[in-house]
């Protein structure tokens, strides 16, 4: 499974402080090296946000997964996101 970035996804992140982007990055990658990146996801009720969330520090990002991809649509702080 591979992941892309949505325009959203990308706008969030050029937001946030280099070091936050970077730990986001490295978290990406590992969850998406592993046989199964779903297992350090949690499912969201909130189907209009997205389908699931991985938790980086207090950062959360939104993603769906359709075929082996996963979209990325969302990347914030845990106190904004779900506003």
């Amino acid at each position: 499974m591979h992941y892309i970035l949505t325009p959203s996804a990308v706008q969030s992140l050029k937001k946030l402080h280099v070091a936050d982007r970077k730990r986001i990055f490295e978290k990406l990658d590992f969850f998406f090296t592993t046989e199964n990146p779903l297992s350090f996801a949690k499912h969201l009720h909130e189907s209009e946000l997205g389908s699931y969330r991985f938790r980086v520090g207090d950062f959360r990002i939104i993603f769906d997964v359709r075929n082996d991809v996963a979209d990325i649509i969302m990347i914030g702080n845990r106190k904004d996101i779900y506003k």
